[in-house]
């Protein structure tokens, strides 16, 4: 049995989900560690601000929310009978605390600019085995969960799975903050009705239309909010400045920035960086908001007219033009775009490709697989919830939906 509670109890006065409990002196030390407080200054949705106003809440909070929901969990599968030690419970914690830890400024577009080779699901990966030896090997529970190797299997679908606690609460989470009703979710149904079946995670049937309405939200949230059309055309003109910034900075071109970010500007960082040099994740771990935003407000003047207008443009919220449709552009109208881009701001055509791009972007709402979300019935049986939902839909859902988009400046 573990004896390493909190002296004092510890809570948190969280807006979604009233007080969460901090039951443990590992989870207290982990949340006060420079590595975790730092998600205070990285937004849970990036760019969406832009979009949604209130959309401005942290990876710190969705960690702590996170872990508040894996807490509930472990207690709900323990009150029906499934063994999980102490140990286990405050490795599943930590896993779930930490899962983010990786994650760099502004969601994802760092992992398309400026760092190559690597997910942030990787670096949280390498954070942990960082911390885990500054912490005693107290974490090897944690990293087992987390990277998948744990030998009870279920606990880390709580971690990743198409039904996780991760998902939980970014959902309820994202929709509170964002003020988008089509997103909430019955959390704590959901919660209730998880049972464990051959090490797998099940959902007792009379939950089934909460898994129901948890895949179409997913699906609504995606399209409304993180794959929304003008959030995209924010993240991709970011995406396009960090790679400028990045480009003139290997040139030669000293750009204003915070010693951190010029570090990762100055040289070519890839995925065997993070773990061949300590001074990569080192740096990566002052790395936050803060860094990029602060480099854009200075950017704005920048003698490089690429670098400027767009800092300008993200700045004062001056966004591209998006087009959205399910097929790919025709060619003629792509060249059409650049011509005239290209004449009105007077480009060379390396620099045009920063001011007209497209790519594509797909979602599934649900995948059947082998990560199913399982519906367990009274008789025993178990089944996929796209073969035992009601709903059409489910299987609807089912399938990939991708979308091409093209971004250029609206004065084009």
């Amino acid at each position: 049995m573990r004896q390493n509670k909190v002296p004092k109890h510890k809570i948190f006065n969280d807006p979604v989900y009233g007080f969460v409990s901090i039951k443990d002196d590992l989870i207290f030390k982990l949340i006060e560690h420079p590595y975790f407080q730092r998600l205070r200054r990285i937004e849970q949705l990036g760019l969406t601000h832009l979009v949604y106003p209130g959309a401005i809440h942290s990876r710190f909070q969705h960690s702590l929310g996170a872990m508040h929901l894996m807490q509930k969990a472990v207690e709900k599968l323990r009150t029906i009978g499934h063994e999980i030690t102490d140990e286990e419970a405050v490795g599943a914690e930590i896993a779930m605390l930490l899962h983010d830890i990786g994650h760099g400024p502004y969601s994802h577009t760092l992992e398309h600019s400026i760092v190559s080779g690597i997910s942030h699901e990787n670096i949280s990966s390498i954070f942990f085995h960082r911390i885990n030896r500054e912490f005693d090997n107290e974490l090897e529970i944690a990293i087992q969960i987390f990277e998948g190797t744990y030998p009870k299997k279920f606990l880390s679908k709580l971690v990743s799975s198409q039904l996780d606690m991760d998902r939980l609460d970014y959902l309820k989470r994202d929709s509170f903050f964002t003020g988008v009703a089509e997103g909430v979710i019955n959390y704590e149904r959901l919660l209730n009705m998880l049972n464990v079946v051959d090490d797998g995670l099940v959902i007792e049937a009379k939950g089934i239309y909460s898994v129901e309405k948890f895949i179409t939200a997913r699906r609504l949230m995606y399209w409304q909010v993180y794959l929304h059309k003008t959030v995209l055309a924010a993240e991709y003109m970011l995406m396009q400045l960090l790679k400028r910034a990045k480009q003139l900075s290997l040139d030669g071109t000293k750009l204003f920035a915070s010693p951190s970010l010029s570090f990762f500007l100055d040289r070519q960082i890839s995925g065997e960086s993070f773990t061949d040099n300590e001074q990569v994740l080192d740096q990566f771990s002052k790395l936050d908001d803060y860094d990029i935003f602060g480099a854009m407000k200075v950017w704005k003047d920048h003698p490089d007219r690429t670098l400027s207008t767009i800092s300008q443009k993200i700045v004062d919220r001056r966004l591209f033009r998006i087009e959205l449709q399910k097929d790919p552009f025709h060619e003629s109208y792509l060249e059409q775009i650049k011509d005239r881009t290209k004449e009105k701001y007077k480009l060379t055509d390396a620099e045009l490709d920063y001011f007209v791009f497209h790519d594509e972007t797909s979602n599934f709402a649900y995948a059947p697989g082998p990560d199913n979300i399982n519906i367990l019935f009274k008789d025993g049986s178990i089944r996929d919830i796209a073969d035992a939902a009601d709903e059409l839909n489910i299987s609807l859902l089912s399938r990939p939906i991708t979308k091409h988009f093209l971004c250029y400046p609206k004065d084009i």
